[in-house]
């Protein structure tokens, strides 16, 4: 590709983010794609030093202000080392999380008002927004029951009470809805090999559509 492709996934606790995004990036490279995995917080040195801090410890340790201000200094680090060389050498970055969990986890649900989350983002993310986001939507519920029975501590985000998991679902619809060329929202409740092709669908369709673009402004 003569230009790079951002994709990020997003959604909830347990609607398995993580599990579909290890499954393309496999599909991806066996087409013989140059694909970035990574994540957010964490995926550059910083960053996951950064991400020890704010998944690690009592669900209280940070206001959501002090945890929008170090998701913010963890994506500055990471947007730098890792996903600004990786689009201007042509790959395609797929990231689980970026910057709609920040409106969602600390902004809806953590209280924090759009003004201050909007300005964080042009500060930090600049024009770096991804070219597509995928949102698995899943009832709260069944999301958290999933990631108890896939074991280890919860984080300190899972510890929360349903009512934040329900203002996170809710945030995410509203941000697939205000930008509805960007987001595609997946349903998550569905056996997995059914989500992943639907996710393959959506986006060997957009890298085609992104290639043909790229070709028409290279002349």
């Amino acid at each position: 590709m003569s230009k790079g492709y951002f994709i990020t996934f997003e959604g909830g606790e347990g609607v398995g983010k993580s599990t579909q995004v290890t499954r393309l990036v496999s599909t991806l490279r066996a087409s013989g794609m140059d694909v970035i995995q990574t994540r957010e917080p964490g995926g550059a040195k910083g960053a996951e030093a950064i991400r020890e801090l704010l998944v690690n410890g009592e669900p209280g340790r940070w206001t959501p202000l002090s945890e929008a201000l170090l998701f913010a200094a963890a994506r500055d680090d990471h947007l730098n080392s890792i996903i600004r060389p990786a689009l201007a050498d042509g790959k395609v970055i797929i990231c689980d999380r970026f910057s709609d969990s920040t409106k969602a986890y600390q902004g809806a649900a953590g209280g924090i008002g759009p003004n201050l989350i909007d300005t964080l983002n042009k500060w930090v993310v600049g024009d770096e927004k991804p070219d597509l986001t995928l949102i698995l939507d899943l009832d709260p519920r069944t999301g958290l029951e999933r990631a108890r029975v896939r074991g280890g501590t919860a984080d300190r985000f899972e510890s929360n009470g349903i009512e934040f998991h329900q203002a996170i679902r809710r945030a995410f619809v509203v941000i697939a809805n205000e930008e509805p060329d960007r987001c595609v929202v997946i349903d998550a409740d569905r056996p997995e090999d059914t989500i992943f092709d639907n996710i393959e669908y959506i986006v060997r369709e957009r890298l085609v559509q992104h290639e043909r673009s790229s070709r028409i402004y290279d002349g």
